[in-house]
């Protein structure tokens, strides 16, 4: 994990740019659509702010946290919020969102990790609360490019649920990345329900 935090230390400037103004508004619309109003939504390794951002422009309250100081710093000053510098197994908190949003962002735990965050999430949310988590598809484990990834299919998806019995897949779907020169790369998206 700390190779990754380090690459987003490093390349803070290009990650923003590449990811800040992506029009991401489907998929955003699509868990927004499952909340009630005056949500709180929690982002969940927020990055560039980009969907904090979008959430607070719709009328939402909005909590978001990231493992790297830099883009704590950096998404503070674009949306506004004081942006929680902390990693995702620091999350302690007991029925507190209506809606997780993890876009991109726990890929980067190790898979054997993965089964205390989910864990660490679905305690944060509310009972009929929303999770949606997307990672890379496929198999792969281990670091790319100066970062961590666990690439997910469904089967490994189901598998990884399945110690969780208050948790039901109420959505899930596959995309192609929004990122330009980059939608051959597929991304494997779902919506959990508590």
């Amino acid at each position: 994990m700390q190779n990754t935090i380090d690459y987003y230390k490093q390349n803070v400037k290009s990650f923003i740019d590449g990811t800040r103004d992506v029009n991401f508004a489907e998929i955003q619309d699509t868990f927004l659509e499952l909340l009630p109003e005056n949500a709180r939504i929690l982002d969940f390794g927020c990055g560039s702010g980009r969907d904090a951002k979008y959430f607070l422009e719709q009328g939402y309250m909005v909590d978001a946290i990231d493992g790297s100081l830099e883009l704590c710093i950096a998404a503070s000053d674009y949306t506004g919020l004081n942006v929680k510098h902390m990693l995702f197994q620091e999350l302690n908190e007991n029925e507190m969102y209506d809606g997780i949003w993890a876009c991109a962002s726990v890929l980067h735990v190790e898979k054997v990790k993965l089964p205390d965050i989910i864990h660490k999430m679905s305690t944060a949310t509310k009972a009929n609360g929303i999770i949606y988590l997307s990672f890379k598809y496929g198999n792969f484990e281990g670091e790319r490019n100066g970062r961590y990834f666990t690439d997910m299919t469904e089967d490994k998806m189901e598998n990884l649920l399945n110690s969780f019995p208050e948790i039901k897949i109420e959505k899930q779907w596959i995309t192609g990345d929004v990122r330009a020169g980059r939608g051959d790369e597929r991304w494997l998206n779902m919506i959990l329900r508590k």
